[in-house]
């Protein structure tokens, strides 16, 4: 039996290939996708070989697989494994764009049955911005500032809201982007290259914002949302800033003014026990399918674009020509 696999073969290329079956280890269930969703950021940075993908830094090696965040149904459990069974609908984390993934199963979270698959397939990519505004102890009626809105920036925009944040403020040079993120519970959408767009948001905010989401991993992105911070603001650094090549005036923009800058990646957090601000991945997992049952956000409304998995070549083809890169999923039942 073979199982269909999305592989970047050599740089800028996706192809559909047919690899072997997964073997269940005891600790491990087979999932058989429904929906796996594209991470455009992560993923363009391993389809184009950019070689900070890794915190490492190093010589991008082919044949590369990629994707982390799906959903599917059980269809094998290991002997071991107590919390799950054939036929339950689940979510994954770091997971691979594969027809049968085998997964650990501390990797796998029932799915509600109010959750729809393509729901789920965003659940740990939501992760990442969740985890973000916890670090940065954002309170019940702060300002907080989204800088970059692809899709790590609208989920937080989504979450800020459901959180209390007022007024929150999304940033993207693309009108289509800020246009979508009002619809997602943004109070104001600006352009960061318009003419005295720090002096607005601080206008907007009554002097800066206190809490702010920086999710382009550019240097100009963090500088620019440095100016437009109140004192002993809050940054979470959630975009991966693949480019150390920063020049940002720590004495005037962060030291002075009390600015603390807290590293979000998502791979820095507790692995079991939840304690405050610092939540495990399983326990933010939880609270966003809560957060979707009772309808505080809403992730149907994020996905641009869905594709059968054969058509991967020519959409990773425009993810590798163009950073600016919708939504989209790839739907696994779609397979002949």
């Amino acid at each position: 039996m073979s199982n269909k696999n999305i592989l970047f073969t050599s740089p800028c290329v996706a192809e559909l290939v047919d690899k072997d079956m997964p073997v269940c280890g005891d600790d491990e269930v087979i999932v058989k996708l429904e929906i796996s969703t594209i991470s455009a950021g992560t993923e363009r940075a391993n389809l184009v070989g950019d070689p900070n993908v890794s915190p490492k830094g190093s010589v991008v090696k082919f044949p590369r697989q990629s994707g982390y965040s799906s959903s599917g149904i059980v269809c094998e459990v290991g002997k071991d494994v107590t919390s799950l069974e054939i036929g339950d609908r689940v979510a994954l984390s770091w997971s691979k764009h594969a027809e049968y993934c085998a997964m650990k199963e501390s990797k796998v979270h029932k799915l509600d049955d109010k959750i729809s698959f393509s729901e789920g397939a965003l659940l740990h990519i939501g992760t990442f911005p969740l985890a973000a505004i916890r670090k940065c102890r954002l309170e019940v009626g702060e300002s907080a500032i989204v800088m970059g809105l692809g899709v790590l920036g609208l989920v937080a925009v989504e979450i800020l809201r459901a959180a209390g944040a007022v007024p929150i403020i999304a940033v993207d040079p693309n009108p289509a982007k800020r246009e979508q993120a009002m619809t997602l519970g943004a109070d104001f959408a600006l352009d960061p290259f318009e003419e005295g767009f720090a002096d607005r948001v601080k206008e907007i905010t009554g002097g800066g914002a206190e809490v702010a989401i920086e999710v382009t991993g550019k240097g100009q992105g963090l500088d620019m949302v440095l100016d437009c911070m109140a004192k002993f603001g809050r940054v979470a650094l959630l975009g991966c800033t693949r480019n150390s090549d920063f020049t940002i005036d720590y004495y005037k923009k962060v030291h002075w003014p009390g600015i603390t800058l807290v590293g979000a990646h998502t791979m820095a957090r507790p692995k079991f026990e939840s304690f405050d601000g610092w939540w495990c991945e399983r326990d933010d997992v939880q609270a966003l399918m809560q957060m979707l049952i009772h309808k505080r956000i809403d992730f149907k409304s994020l996905i641009s674009e869905t594709y059968s998995p054969a058509e991967a070549p020519e959409v990773y083809t425009k993810l590798a020509n163009n950073p600016v890169f919708p939504i989209v999923q790839f739907d696994w039942s779609r397979i002949k």
